[in-house]
């Protein structure tokens, strides 16, 4: 249960027991059931210690609407969560500097080590692990000794002495001073102001007066910033039918089954062929994703959020795209297209990897934003310029640059789009190879740009982690002598490239390539298990992850080309896994333990030798079937244990996990 403390101490002289009263009355409505009183940071801190849950801290100054407290109070992003303003600075409150979303820095404007994006906006949710650091900072500062609770945390800068101003900017500043993750909750469309008098409060309460609460909620639910597809042709009328679902009472989760359920119509419609059920499936896979991205809209309106909920979306529209490319291989096979499964296959392949990259690149990218004396030389070189020129872009919101950076990447509205529309005026095979194409070169564009950032950013990510488990590293694996050069990376790298040279081999050669061949792919696909104990601390190694998975995968279809297993058995097999890397992905987005089941999983490389046995035995299909059903039931089991028997807790990851990241 959340506790909300209302702190009067060190308040404009304009705060008064009214305002009090309301906050609290306020903080009610926005669903927190216990509010207290403290008339001193000792008072604060002893309210504080006793807490079970999180901690709402707020000061009396704040006018603000009721819906910004709720927002606050409900913010999906971090359990620790702080108001952040674009006021000018006034009466000692404190700053903050901002990267990534994330508060790296905060107190007065002439300490911080950059230039203050905000400042603090009077209220802080603080998530039960870091209630300590509360606590710590409320005691700090109410002896004037808040020096020292940064001492040790040589990224704070440490605190000279104590920041003047309301008591409530002084604990936010030791708790920031302290390393703890802090994430900026940014007010729009909505009113939220610090008063220090009379004329700053008639002005405040005019301007929450002057705003329709509900309808700003209603456009609040929609990203601030998407890509060009979904900003133009489904956030402009999306709302509607979000204020519809809230009415009806549909939760985001039934929402999100509905848009299951149209792609899984769009995708037999483009399996049975025929122009008018291409033309069909193809606005179907449009209206489903409409319904994609409602779910995360009626979420934000109604504030319903759930671990379960953002685990089951991500899931979600992995699994309905490929089952799409699965409608659209049996579609182009039936329409004669020799490689209409081969193209199904490398799509999904293809955008399994990019995505591991992507969410990786996320996590390296928070985790320097959170070290910012630790980014950047400072000598101008090119990964300084690359990260200005890309700082430079973003901020242009709506230029023809900014629209080109955040349509080159091909995220998910334009893929569904080209899909829709290449299926519908041409075909099955048009649609692959067009997701195909622009696949490559989006991974292309990102791949190359993201590595050279990431060398001049040196954070080693995967080094802070389970790297076992983000590996997804078997008991093999785990036995296999410690290759400690040419390291990680390198060796995963170059275990893809036996499978990649028998693919090829197999398409020149036909079945005259001999199975046993298959023994020497699999010991150049094992070399990667070397890394599996090295330090994953290299500047590139938040790529390991993704190659292992392509290493995989690959070796997966090789077996099955070699061995002579049907094409959709293959293309099976290849989803089933990528169920199993996608929950491992968003269980590090959503800071989520591992799957209760993951270690009968066997590992990447357990696996690879139970697929690469059953070929040379000659029962390939037979092993490709046994082993997919096997992870499948295992993928379920985990899901029900995970969500529906044993409670999920949030597990301490790098913040922002797999955040969204383009170039």
């Amino acid at each position: 249960m959340t506790l909300a403390i209302v702190l009067a101490a060190g308040s404009p002289a304009v705060s008064g027991t009214a305002l009090a009263d309301r906050l609290a009355a306020q903080w009610r409505t926005a669903g927190v059931a216990d509010v207290r009183f403290a008339a001193s940071l000792d008072e604060l801190a002893d309210l504080a210690g006793t807490a079970e849950g999180p901690v709402v801290v707020s000061g009396v100054d704040l006018v603000a609407h009721t819906a910004v407290l709720r927002h606050l109070v409900t913010s999906p992003v971090g359990p620790t969560v702080a108001l952040v303003l674009t006021d000018p600075p006034a009466g000692g409150r404190a700053t903050v500097r901002e990267e990534r979303g994330q508060v790296v820095d905060a107190g007065p404007a002439q300490r911080l080590d950059g230039e203050a994006t905000g400042i603090f906006g009077g209220a802080v949710r603080v998530g039960r692990d870091d209630v300590p650091a509360l606590v710590a900072a409320a005691r700090a500062a109410a002896t004037g000794r808040l020096a020292d609770v940064a001492s040790g945390h040589a990224e704070a800068g440490g605190l000279r002495a104590e920041p003047p101003g309301p008591a409530v900017d002084q604990v936010f500043t030791g708790l920031t001073a302290q390393g703890v993750l802090v994430f900026a909750h940014r007010v729009r469309l909505l009113v939220a102001r610090r008063v220090d008098d009379a004329d700053a409060l008639s002005g405040a309460e005019a301007a929450v007066a002057a705003v329709d609460e509900d309808r700003a909620e209603l456009r609040l639910s929609v990203k601030e910033k998407d890509d060009f597809f979904t900003t133009y042709f489904v956030s402009t009328w999306s709302p509607y039918v979000t204020k519809a679902a809230a009415r009806l009472g549909l939760s985001p989760t039934g929402v999100t089954m509905l848009s299951v359920g149209f792609a899984v119509a769009a995708a037999a419609l483009f399996a049975s062929g025929g122009r008018l059920a291409l033309v069909t499936g193809g606005v179907l896979l449009y209206l489903g994703f409409v319904l994609d991205c409602v779910d995360g809209q009626l979420a934000r309106y109604t504030r319903n959020f759930s671990a379960w909920g953002g685990w089951l979306d991500t899931m979600a529209d992995r699994a309905k795209e490929y089952l799409v490319y699965a409608g659209l291989g049996w579609g182009a096979t039936a329409a004669g297209f020799r490689y209409g499964w081969a193209l199904a296959i490398a799509a999904m392949t293809l955008q399994t990897v990019r995505h591991m990259t992507d969410a990786w690149y996320g996590v390296l990218h928070d985790e320097a934003a959170r070290r910012p004396k630790t980014v950047g030389t400072g000598g101008g070189g090119i990964g300084d310029r690359l990260n200005a020129a890309s700082t430079k872009v973003q901020a242009d919101t709506g230029s023809v640059s900014y629209w080109l950076k955040r349509t080159v990447v091909f995220p998910i509205g334009e893929r569904w789009a080209l899909i829709a529309l290449a299926a519908a005026l041409f075909d099955q095979r048009v649609a692959l190879l067009a997701v195909l194409t622009w696949g490559v070169l989006a991974f292309a564009y990102t791949g190359a740009l993201r590595t050279l950032r990431a060398r001049w950013m040196w954070v080693p990510v995967l080094d802070t982690l389970d790297a076992t488990l983000h590996r997804d590293d078997g008991p093999l694996a785990a036995r296999f002598p410690v290759a400690r050069r040419p390291g990680p990376l390198v060796l995963a790298v170059l275990a893809t490239l036996p499978a990649v040279v028998a693919l090829l081999s197999v398409w020149r050669y036909g079945d005259r390539y001999p199975t046993w061949s298959l023994l020497l792919v699999l010991v150049g696909l094992l070399l990667a298990a070397g890394g599996a104990g090295a330090a994953h601390n290299g500047p590139l190694d938040w790529l390991v992850p993704a190659a292992l998975r392509a290493g995989e995968y690959l070796f997966a279809i090789a077996v099955g080309v070699i061995g002579g297993a049907p094409a959709w058995l293959i293309f099976g097999y290849v989803f089933v896994l990528t169920l199993h890397h996608y929950d491992l992905v968003a269980r590090l987005e959503k800071r989520q333990p591992a799957p209760p089941l993951h270690a009968a999983t066997l590992g990447w490389e357990g696996r690879s030798v139970l697929l690469g046995l059953t070929a040379i035995a000659g029962i390939t299909s037979i092993g490709l079937a046994t082993l997919g059903i096997y992870l499948l039931v295992l993928f379920v089991a985990s899901v029900v244990l995970a969500w529906f028997v044993q409670p999920a807790r949030p597990a301490r990851v790098p913040a922002g996990a797999g955040g969204s990241a383009t170039i």
